[in-house]
């Protein structure tokens, strides 16, 4: 981890939907350069916690802080230009279009012409920029590759939706169930772009099921149950018996 302070705190967080308090009073820190992972059962409140981070929702209390400065986040809009960023499951990928035209999706390059009053789009230096971005910060060579991103692979189109977000200049990656759909090869491909982001310096959350992707890719775990922070271990002082136990609220083996 890098930094003597967390790059992102979140702090006390409440979120209600009515009667139901579906986010209670939990805390968040990630720092640059750390894998946090986020884990629990369904409806334990991970997906609100995130959606107040990615300003999909407003919190009722808490605030959230980036570098030690509070931030206000009410928006998307509001959390990419502060270089936060998510890739869901889903990845958001228009399937007709190729790997240069989604890298740049809503923020296509353009070329002033006839007096700067009309633009057309740059798509020869979308492509440069995308392919550069796609080998040299991921290790991903799709060159030559103009075809349609519904002909890639489940790794492939997962590298394209991190690569736009690192494209904007995030500082934090959301990974939402990134490896849900990829078989072990690509899975194990998505662990290195991972590590590479590390590298760079970008805080990842990566929320999943999979205690075992899990353990692979994360430096610490956060345990969410019934809307409550009820744990947060170090990876290599823990145990899959341990987050368990955590998860379900009682002590279970695990084989």
């Amino acid at each position: 981890m890098d930094g003597a302070r967390p790059l992102i705190e979140m702090k006390d967080i409440v979120r209600n939907f009515g009667g139901l308090r579906a986010v209670d009073h939990v805390d968040l820190e990630v720092w640059s350069g750390e894998c946090l992972a986020l884990v629990g059962e369904n409806g334990a409140g991970k997906s609100t916690l995130i959606k107040v981070l990615t300003g999909i929702y407003r919190a009722d209390e808490g605030p959230i802080l980036m570098d030690g400065n509070e931030v206000t986040i009410q928006s998307r809009q509001e959390a990419k230009a502060l270089g936060i960023e998510a890739v869901y499951q889903e990845l958001a990928l228009v399937d007709t279009l190729d790997a240069s035209a989604n890298v740049f999706l809503g923020n296509e390059l353009t070329i002033p012409i006839l007096g700067r009053f009309f633009h057309i789009l740059d798509n020869r230096k979308m492509y440069r920029e995308a392919q550069n971005v796609l080998k040299e910060r991921l290790g991903i060579n799709l060159e030559g590759r103009k075809d349609p991103v519904f002909n890639l692979s489940g790794g492939e189109r997962q590298s394209i939706a991190i690569a736009r977000a690192i494209y904007q200049e995030a500082k934090v990656l959301i990974m939402d169930e990134p490896t849900s759909s990829l078989g072990v090869e690509e899975a194990a491909k998505t662990f290195s772009l991972v590590h590479k982001m590390k590298a760079a310096g970008v805080a990842v959350i990566w929320i999943s099921h999979n205690l075992d992707h899990v353990f692979t890719v994360a430096d610490r775990i956060l345990v969410l149950r019934g809307g409550k922070r009820v744990g947060v271990r170090k990876r290599n002082e823990t145990t899959k018996t341990e987050i368990v136990g955590l998860i379900v609220g009682e002590v279970v083996e695990v084989a």
